[in-house]
């Protein structure tokens, strides 16, 4: 990131991929999630399409009720 210049502070960068949790999301229900932050974007008018309508027509959800 600090290479690319998208940000100057090497040190703030380096603590905040320190403090992210990628292993977090596992925890969260998708759809959940998903409708959550499609919520989100629907209020602050970022998408045209309701959080209904994106899981409605834009999900699949199959490969994640699979039993392995």
């Amino acid at each position: 990131m600090v290479d690319s210049e998208r940000t100057p502070r090497y040190d703030l960068m380096r603590q905040v991929l320190k403090d992210i949790s990628y292993a977090k999301w596992r925890d969260y229900d998708p759809e959940d999630t998903l409708r959550f932050y499609a919520l989100r974007h629907y209020e602050a008018g970022m998408i045209k399409q309701s959080p209904k309508q994106i899981i409605a027509q834009g999900t699949d959800w199959r490969f994640l009720r699979e039993k392995g």
